[in-house]
């Protein structure tokens, strides 16, 4: 990893380490997204399967996972890991439960005005597979929109060499009110949600996590459809003082930095010695983790060590960073909270891991990357609503109004608003 020192090096050098670009426009997977969007558009079910053999399965024969295999992935399950999947599915309803809102109305003499707030229609959710099983993706972006009351919620995943999805991964759809699951993966997974296919509903707004090319394919087609966000590779920032435990601060860098070589992790601190004892510790842990070869090339090529001069000056390069997920490990994290403005998650001391927030704490971990928690939250139950606006007046509130929307309306140059206004004090007597 960099080793940066803001004495040393300077504050705009420290500032550009933590700054992720991984959002940027890619011509040559654009232009691969585009066909594939094109295909599916125009032959819906024959160019999905002919994708997921050419990607995923190669003997696929069925596009959608029948509700027989969605019921029996109960009895499928590992007890233990049955058991973390039902918390987890506690936890992220309960949590989400609290973001409820309610239609409102503000009433007044002679006028009211308000908003209705109601569920989407029908909502899809990718879940990733290829190397690893997400089924931690399931729960934490379908359960959110089941809470919020959607009425159809399917899911689309590549299927496994064999053809088949992963038990767990049928048992989180069925634990997060999953309808149906389809076997397809990638750019084309999000195409045939958006546009619809003949095996597959076309629906209201695609959400969950992907690689570039489901990334790319969710810019190309939001206006088709509606999209939760552009989430990058995953990342992580740790802030930490010289009281914070360097081990706890190694491994939480290195379980963001394991999912693949463009995660990235970084550590911000102002004691030089917190910043080698943690570099000492991963190191340690390289010789020893199953995915070294992914972390030492993300460590490398992604991540950085920047010792600053003080702890505002650590909260101010977070900001700056604006990360998916950040560990405040200080003596005071609640107060340091407070300094905190740019993140997708805030996790709080040494004994909140990286691990409870991606599996089991409840808010879900769709999280804004690539710095775009600057203006972007994460998923959550708003996700899942569309909100209407209405307005009523009676002619005797109008009236003394109808001078101002007349000045208005004329000034802006659209004089039929006007007329359309002034026409309420004189209604026309023939129609």
């Amino acid at each position: 990893m960099r080793l940066i020192s803001v004495e040393r090096d300077g504050y705009r050098v420290a500032a550009k380490a933590v700054t992720r670009t991984n959002l940027q426009d890619n011509p040559k997977v654009e232009a691969i997204v585009r066909d594939i969007i094109a295909d599916v558009k125009e032959r819906g079910d024959v160019a999905l399967l002919e994708l997921s053999r050419k990607f995923d399965a190669p003997e696929l024969t069925t596009l959608e996972v029948s509700r027989e295999s969605i019921e029996n992935a109960v009895h499928e399950v590992p007890a233990d890991l049955k058991s973390a999947l039902d918390l987890a599915a506690a936890n992220i309803r309960r949590f989400h439960e609290s973001q409820k809102r309610a239609s409102w109305i503000d009433a007044q003499p002679g006028h009211l005005s308000g908003q209705m707030i109601r569920p989407l229609n029908r909502v899809g959710v990718y879940a990733p597979g290829g190397t690893a099983t997400y089924f931690s993706t399931v729960l934490m972006a379908a359960l959110p929109a089941y809470v919020a009351g959607v009425p159809e919620i399917i899911l689309t995943t590549p299927a496994m060499r064999d053809g088949t999805v992963s038990p767990a991964v049928r048992y989180a759809a069925k634990l997060a009110g999953v309808g149906r699951i389809f076997t397809v993966g990638g750019a084309q997974a999000v195409a045939a949600l958006a546009f619809g296919t003949q095996t597959i509903p076309a629906v209201d707004k695609v959400v969950g996590p992907g690689n570039s090319y489901v990334n790319v394919a969710k810019k190309l087609l939001w206006g088709v459809v509606d999209i939760d966000m552009l989430a990058g590779p995953s990342e992580v920032c740790v802030v930490a003082d010289e009281g914070a435990n360097p081990i706890f601060a190694a491994m939480d860098l290195l379980t963001q930095a394991e999912h693949d070589t463009e995660a990235a992790a970084f550590l911000i601190t102002p004691s030089e010695t917190m910043a080698k004892a943690v570099l000492a510790e991963i190191s340690r842990q390289l010789e020893i983790l199953p995915r070294a070869d992914i972390l030492r090339k993300s460590l490398e090529e992604n991540s950085a060590v920047v010792v600053c001069r003080n702890l505002l000056e650590a909260y101010a390069l977070a900001n700056v960073c604006a990360p998916e997920h950040l560990a405040l490990m200080v003596r005071d994290p609640f107060a340091a909270m407070g300094h905190i403005t740019n993140a997708g998650a805030i996790l709080l001391g040494d004994y909140t891991p990286q691990t409870l927030g991606d599996y089991l704490a409840g808010p879900s971990h769709t999280l804004p990357t690539s710095g775009t928690a600057r203006f972007t939250s994460p998923l959550h139950l708003d996700t899942f609503l569309k909100k209407t606006n209405f307005i009523y007046y009676t002619k005797d509130a109008l009236a003394p109004l109808i001078p101002a929307l007349e000045t208005a309306s004329r000034a802006e140059g659209f004089d039929a608003h006007a007329e359309a206004a002034l026409a309420r004090l004189n209604p026309p007597q023939k129609f």
